[in-house]
């Protein structure tokens, strides 16, 4: 009993590491806030964004004594897979192989009509759109190498600083949504779309959907309070509110299924802290609070403010661009396979084989469909990579949810980042939120925190040791 009491002691008060660790995060999370809510390699947040990244790793190599990789082991691995994929598609072959990869007779040809001896050239069609990619790899190796040193309470902490990030940008959705625009010069901002910090209305409603997750996480994370769930349910309803302003389609989609699977998530721990209330009581609490929900809902609609709604009733009448790219996408990813065009090369790839019937003013930029660019840019190895991170989210999901009892807590915050993960992969299917620094993180913080157990009462400030 007394090693475990000084094993709780040890846990509950974070070493130097840590405490650094903690802050150094903290502040670029406060900078992919700001900065970080475009994709476009040649917006001014990048470069701010990447410089920052760098200094912060210079910061910590002269600062921190260790990194505890171990605790962040698996994701690690992933991403230094991923790096490795990008790395390989810059390595410069001879022209005799390269000619011979498919897709590249067009450039062979190019090359012999202009009389220019073939150089040697990378599997990348687009050496700078893949360097870019690599990169951007920055902002999860920075997230990875500060998180890994974090105690359990300060994982909580880092949970409550995104959860007010997120509510940070849902006041400017609102302020946007009133009528009053203004331009981020760090990302590029759409005129009259309510997006938040982001540049992407999607975007935008994910990270409103994944705050619904980490409010109602926060909620239930100690002894249940009744002011925390108020709090938890009023943020939720406002996020939901903002969701259907958005005109996001998909977010509608994500907020809902967020808090269908955080409020699965937290059944074993509301049932048993729910029986200190009158069952009448509850009852009552729980319908009002579902009136509450559909009247604002049913009165969004009805005062024109919801055009989440509008947009799925308007998409029988008018087609999706996405409709028209992604058969297009498609064939040119068969006619690249099984070695790709490079990651980060959608935009050249595409200009190629763009068919004239959906040339039009709109900028496509990416696939809006990011399992199947990596296919398109990665070829068969990136469909293998992406297949392998799947089953491994499922089964550490599986895992952590399966464990998620009420005696055994430090799981919340893990089936917590699985659910985060989720929502980012199935958004991904109709967009591209993981090429946004901001998202990146998270999705980094995600994966962290499902392969970490990381104790419920880590997110008070007090804490309890677990035995």
């Amino acid at each position: 009993m007394a090693i475990r009491l000084r094993m709780s002691r040890h846990s509950a008060v974070p070493d130097r590491p840590s405490n650094l660790s903690f802050w150094l995060l903290i502040a670029f999370l406060a900078i992919l806030w700001a900065a970080g809510g475009a994709s476009r390699a040649d917006v001014l947040g990048q470069p701010f964004i990447r410089f920052s990244a760098w200094s912060i790793i210079m910061v910590a190599i002269l600062a921190l004594p260790r990194v505890d990789w171990r605790a962040v082991k698996e994701p690690a691995i992933i991403l230094g897979a991923a790096a490795l994929l990008v790395a390989l598609q810059l390595v410069p072959l001879p022209p005799t192989i390269w000619s011979q990869l498919p897709g590249r007779a067009i450039f062979t040809e190019a090359g012999i009509l202009t009389g220019n001896e073939q150089p040697w050239r990378p599997i990348s069609i687009s050496p700078s759109g893949t360097t870019n990619a690599l990169g951007s790899l920055i902002v999860p190796a920075v997230v990875l190498m500060l998180a890994a040193n974090l105690t359990r309470e300060q994982h909580w902490r880092i949970a409550i600083f995104i959860l007010g990030l997120v509510a940070a940008g849902a006041v400017l959705g609102v302020l946007q949504f009133s009528g009053i625009h203004f331009d981020n010069a760090l990302i590029n901002t759409v005129p009259s779309a309510v997006a938040g910090n982001l540049a992407n209305r999607n975007h935008f409603a994910l990270s409103l959907a994944i705050g619904c997750v980490l409010a109602l996480a926060w909620a239930f994370c100690e002894e249940t309070r009744p002011w925390k769930a108020a709090v938890a349910f009023a943020v939720i309803l406002i996020f939901i509110l903002l969701i259907l302003a958005t005109g996001s389609r998909s977010g509608l989609i994500l907020g809902l299924l967020a808090i269908a699977l955080t409020f699965f998530m937290l059944r074993k721990y509301v049932s048993p802290r729910s029986m200190v209330i009158p069952r009448g009581f509850a009852g009552a609490i729980f319908t009002l609070g579902i009136a509450v929900l559909i009247g604002t809902i049913w009165l969004s609609v009805g005062l024109d403010r919801a055009f989440s709604i509008d947009r799925v009733t308007a998409a029988a009448h008018e087609a999706d661009l996405r409709w028209q790219i992604w058969p297009v996408v498609r064939t040119m990813a068969l006619s690249y396979s099984p070695v790709g065009t490079g990651l980060g090369t959608f935009d050249a790839a595409f200009r190629i084989s763009e068919p004239d019937g959906i040339l039009n003013p709109k900028y496509i930029n990416m696939a809006h469909n990011d399992w199947l660019q990596i296919f398109l840019e990665a070829g068969l190895l990136g469909i293998g990579f992406s297949g392998a991170t799947v089953v491994w989210l499922c089964l550490r999901s599986f895992q952590a949810w399966t464990l998620l009892t009420e005696a055994k807590t430090g799981r919340l915050l893990s089936a917590a980042g699985s659910i985060i993960i989720t929502l980012i992969f199935i958004a991904s299917m109709t967009d591209y939120p993981a090429h946004t620094p901001f998202m990146m993180a998270l999705l980094a913080l995600g994966a962290i925190w499902l392969v970490k157990e990381t104790s419920v009462a880590g997110c008070t400030r007090k804490g309890r040791g677990v035995t």
